[in-house]
């Protein structure tokens, strides 16, 4: 596979010990997957379910961070499960003695769904459903007469109902409403934005940026959780709202004061507007907001230059306000977004018809590979095409790459434990000891960020698959051999599709994303009222934290496809540069345009540039030949 470009390789492979650090909330969240997954492990050894190892780990797609999610996730699954199960009777009927026919009735079914998952709203589980059917229909082919391929089915149901039962149980009983998590990421923003002005940690300023590039994160969507569980009322949601584009605009604020020599406070000034900074983030942290808060005459604050003082005052009104919308105008609420089932373009854009036909050939490729070799021991191939395969050739590259590290961690792990742990085993405690382990350290990552996660989701397959191999402690090494190898040629055949086969790069998604940035920005600086301006300003650092992903993902594309290096620097300096005015054009819109006037200028520069650069229509031809 190709690796990314040289300082993009160099800037990931230095954060990734910073990527596994301690987060809030991710030691909490991963002992609960182990738990379940441990659970999950019980029930499938009692009542001898088959695949136990594809059983507990589809604990890792079913639970969320918060309680709400989670329980939402699993009752829906649940009742699609059901739908499906029913769908694949009817197919069954038709195609169970028929192999032709089998194979026709998987390549349909699958390049449908996995059509819907590029272009409709099922993209997040469309995936995972041609998986199930498709290996369901193979699995029944194995199975002589009716009486036990209807026997298989409902154990089929019970093969996602039983994780999904244990995860609404241990979620109503250990996981954290979605209102605890938002006040949490907001004490840890504000904590965060107090240690920069402190300037005692050095890593306050990047942990600062990365959470400027996040935008506000998941806090709206937990917020909007609160009010849909009922458990908090309208004025703490209206609160919370608030306080979230406060805490962005604070952020905005500490940031530009740390890289401007003439907005930043004395020292002195600085540690007291930590300390309010602190207070806040503790009151949070009790499970409650602020109100009211007054940030008290700052030693040296007339001295400032005119920036300065505006930096101090525009902070004091977020402070004040900071949970209070009745302070000013009602706190924007989140747009819906417009649209149906199907994406606009679902029949005019050729690349959701080319994902499909590519992953189903990937699967069907496979699937011919394992059966005509006989060797069903790397059946996990066909699973892994479909948990691969993604829209564009370096989101397949990289999640390809960080599988392949998580399989070989994972496999390493489990054979490790057949060869050193499980002859000990005495127990089926012992064996969920064992598997609550391997579920920990794998969720530790798998619940990390997004740039690592999946290493996790594999480590975790890789060794659950070498541990649970059926209804006893396994000491198959073939086994494990055999199923890490499938999911290796699965990765592999994914990749090649990907790269060869319709590759489609990520360089077509830049330039309309520095516009939108730029537009967006504009849009903050021109927006009448403090709260709406508040509320551009999270969708601004959300465009250019998307911008910057993609610039992150595209040093995965291989070399062919790859825009040159000149084109994407550039593209990464205009963005960087885009989101460093947010502050100058926050601060002087509608109030002082001495400061906004040269930021705007300096916004059409950048557009310019991005009409006018000469290099565009060379990467554009190099990207998309």
């Amino acid at each position: 596979m190709a690796p990314p470009a040289g300082p993009s390789i160099a800037r990931w492979g230095k954060g990734v010990l910073r990527l596994l650090g301690p987060a809030p909330g991710r030691l909490e969240f991963a002992t609960r997957l182990a738990l379940i997954c441990a659970l999950t492990a019980l029930a499938a050894e009692f009542y001898r379910l088959p695949d136990p190892a594809l059983l507990v780990y589809i604990v890792f797609f079913l639970n969320k961070p918060d309680r709400a999610t989670s329980l939402i996730t699993n009752l829906a699954l649940g009742i699609l499960i059901t739908l499906i199960i029913g769908l694949v009777m009817l197919v069954s009927r038709a195609v169970l003695d028929l192999p032709l026919w089998r194979v026709v009735a998987i390549a349909l079914i699958s390049f449908s769904l996995l059509f819907l998952t590029s272009a409709s709203k099922l993209r997040p589980v469309g995936a995972i459903i041609a998986l199930i059917i498709g290996f369901g229909l193979d699995e029944l082919g194995l199975v002589p007469g009716g009486e036990l391929a209807t026997r298989g089915l409902l154990y089929a149901w019970l093969f996602v109902a039983t994780p999904a039962a244990i995860s609404i149980i241990v979620n109503l009983l250990l996981a954290p409403p979605p209102r605890r998590l938002a006040e949490r990421a907001l004490a840890h923003r504000l904590a965060v934005c107090a240690a920069v002005l402190r300037g005692s940690d050095p890593k306050a300023r990047e942990a600062l940026a990365e959470l400027l590039n996040e935008g506000a994160g998941e806090t709206p969507a937990w917020v909007r959780l609160a009010g849909v569980e009922k458990t908090t009322g309208p004025e703490d949601i209206a609160a919370l709202r608030q306080a979230t584009y406060s805490t962005v605009v604070i952020e905005i604020l500490v940031d530009f004061a740390a890289r401007e020599p003439q907005a930043r406070p004395p020292i002195e000034a600085r540690e007291t507007i930590a300390e309010v900074l602190d207070d806040m983030a503790q009151i949070l942290r009790r499970g409650g907001y602020p109100l009211e808060v007054a940030l008290p005459p700052l030693e040296g604050e007339e001295a400032l230059p005119e920036l300065g003082r505006t930096l101090l005052a525009d902070l004091r009104q977020a402070l004040a306000d900071f949970a209070e919308p009745e302070a000013g105008e009602a706190a924007p609420k989140p747009e819906a977004k417009a649209g149906g089932f199907l994406l606009p373009d679902a029949f005019t854009n050729p690349e959701h018809v080319q994902f499909a036909l590519k992953t189903t050939g990937a699967a069907l490729f496979c699937y011919a590979l394992y059966t005509q070799l006989d060797w069903s021991g790397i059946h996990t191939c066909f699973i892994t095409c479909y948990i691969v395969g993604l829209a564009t050739t370096a989101e397949t590259v990289q999640k390809s790459t960080l599988r392949v590290l998580g399989a070989l961690i994972g496999a390493a792990a489990g054979i490790a434990a057949i060869v050193y742990v499980v002859p000990h085993l005495a127990s089926i405690g012992a064996l969920m000891a064992l598997v609550f382990a391997g579920a920990l350290a794998s969720a530790w990552v798998a619940v990390g960020d997004e740039r690592i996660a999946y290493a996790g989701f594999q480590a975790a397959f890789a060794f659950f698959l070498c541990i649970l191999q059926g209804s006893a402690p396994a000491f198959d090494m073939a086994t494990a051999r055999d199923r890490v190898i499938g999911i290796l040629i699965g990765i592999l055949v994914s990749y090649l599709m990907s790269v060869m086969v319709w590759p489609v790069s990520l360089a077509r998604r830049i330039d309309p994303g520095l516009r939108g940035l730029i537009g967006d920005l504009r849009a903050m600086a021109s927006a009448a009222g403090v709260q709406a301006r508040r509320a551009q300003a999270v969708q601004s650092l959300t465009a250019f934290g998307a911008l910057e992903r993609d610039l992150h993902l595209i040093a995965f594309e291989p070399r062919q496809i790859r825009p040159p290096v000149t084109w994407l620097e550039s593209r990464r300096a205009m963005a960087r540069e885009a989101a460093d005015l947010a502050a100058p054009l926050f601060l002087g819109a509608d109030r002082r345009l001495e400061f906004a006037a040269p930021a705007a200028a300096r916004l059409a520069e950048l557009e310019q540039a991005i009409g006018e650069d000469a290099d565009l229509k060379e990467a554009a031809d190099h990207a998309f030949a």
